[in-house]
């Protein structure tokens, strides 16, 4: 190795950046993110530079660098346009021993700063030692797309509970097999869906007993419409997680190349003309076969798994069995070919409204039948109100089931359950924010009881939390 790879605690530790330009001040960001006390060192300053020593996050001293500044301090960075400033400050944190990082000089420099994927309290770092920074930069979103971000809230939970941990598994190996259930199994999927409470309850549960295997679970994915680089990243850890892969057969066989390559594929793709109800009920048995056998089962479908598919009956299906199941979201061929042939589907002054229709009907739900209809509104939450009432004139019932969705996808998602003469009410009441998103229909009816992320919000409950199939096989 040229060089020795170290983590450092610089928190309330000084440390001197000379230089203030646009990369000085990223290195001053990320020392600062770290809890280094910083002291900036130069005659120009750049304004985001600037605004963190008006903000009284670093110390900002204006003149030429004078080697005495290096004194008492931990670590220097030279980051100056001038090669000549730069030379002297490493030539004087080298008298002093102090650590020295000069930017784009890795011969002066007796520190690199790698590339980082950041999974606090997780941190990988990757130098090439300076020989190729764009080749470790390459490698560090390869890892970004590996590593998912609940990694870090999962070994954030297994510090605070660590003397636990090790009080109930003094055995290294009994210990290990736990660790290995925390990082394979439901305390993870807590953590990937929104419910931090849920994963310390399930591993405080798991504390007092052996590790159990992992059970089995489904993740329906959506293969979008065929482009593999549309993919989404979850989707791809889903495909390299899986140990089955059931496949459409709208999905691409460059999607499906990506997957793991020692997973079990099963061609799941109806056929015009054949039983499409005994293939379903078909690919229901498989999912729940191989899910009980503690695999992980992708299901993987063309475009949006619960868009024109049958993603939702699968989802009844899982819950009905008591199956783990979450679900990743694909770009819907509505969108991407829009997209791809340039047609802005919701373009100001041409379109307000978005209908997505299918040519196939179910037996028995007609045109103009309300269970036919789900309207999606992005919108403010104050014109809630307003909508609400004015969708009661246009005919809609007002015991139409809705769902007001918060912050959808992230980590505090919140999705309010309710109906259309009620929903705006229970908005102000559990205080939803912008932005959020209005779906009416039948549909929004079944949210309660198939949600599997974040908070959900039942109307005339003051907080509750729909369990979902993870918790009820975790318990």
């Amino acid at each position: 190795m040229n060089h020795f790879p170290l983590f450092l605690d610089l928190r309330e530790r000084d440390v001197v950046v000379v230089g203030a330009g646009l990369v000085a001040g990223r290195k001053i960001a990320l020392l600062h993110s770290a809890g280094a006390r910083v002291t900036v060192v130069a005659r120009k300053v750049h304004p985001t530079v600037r605004a963190l020593a008006q903000g009284g996050r670093i110390i900002l001293r204006l003149g030429d660098f004078e080697p005495a500044q290096l004194d008492d301090v931990w670590l220097v960075v030279a980051a100056t346009s001038d090669p000549r400033v730069n030379h002297a400050v490493a030539e004087a944190a080298e008298a002093r021993r102090l650590w020295c990082n000069v930017v784009d000089d890795a011969a002066s420099s007796s520190a690199q700063v790698p590339a980082i994927v950041d999974r606090s309290p997780v941190t990988i770092a990757i130098s090439s030692g300076g020989a190729a920074p764009v080749i470790a930069r390459r490698l560090r979103e390869r890892i970004e797309a590996l590593v998912e971000p609940a990694v870090g809230p999962l070994v954030a939970l297994a510090r605070r509970r660590r003397q636990a941990i090790r009080s109930a598994r003094p055995d290294l190996g009994a210990r290990r097999r736990f660790y290995d259930w925390l990082l394979d199994g439901p305390v993870l999927d807590a953590l990937r869906h929104g419910r931090p409470r849920r994963a310390q309850i399930l591993l405080d549960e798991a504390l007092p007993r052996e590790a159990q295997a992992v059970p089995g679970k489904v993740v329906l994915v959506g293969a979008g419409p065929g482009d593999p680089g549309l993919l989404t990243l979850r989707g791809l850890r889903a495909l390299n997680e899986a140990d089955v892969i059931l496949y459409d057969r709208l999905v691409s066989p460059e999607v499906l190349a990506l997957s793991r390559r020692d997973a079990l594929r099963i061609d799941v793709g109806k056929t015009p003309g054949e039983d499409h109800e005994a293939t379903q009920r078909r690919i229901h048995g498989l999912l729940s076969g191989h899910a009980n056998q503690g695999r992980c089962v992708v299901r993987l479908k063309g475009g949006d798994p619960l868009v024109y598919g049958r993603g939702g009956e699968e989802l009844e299906h899982l819950r009905a069995q008591g199956i783990a199941y979450e679900v990743v979201p694909g770009i819907t061929a509505a969108l991407a070919c829009g997209a791809y042939a340039g047609i802005p589907l919701t373009h100001r002054g041409h379109a307000s409204m978005l209908t997505l229709s299918t040519g196939h009907r179910r037996q028995g739900v007609e045109e103009g039948d309300g269970g036919a209809e789900t309207r999606v509104y992005y919108m403010g939450v104050g014109q809630l109100s307003g909508l609400c009432a004015d969708l009661v004139k246009q005919g809609l019932e007002r015991s139409t089931p809705c769902a007001l969705v918060e912050n959808g996808s992230r980590p505090n998602q919140r999705a309010l359950y309710s109906s259309l003469d009620e929903i705006a009410d229970e908005a102000r009441r559990h205080e939803v924010r912008s932005p959020a998103l209005l779906i009416v229909g039948s549909v929004a009816g079944l949210g309660a009881g198939l949600a599997w992320f974040g908070e959900s919000l039942v109307s005339g409950a003051a907080e509750a939390d729909a369990p979902s199939p993870l918790e009820a096989v975790a318990a």
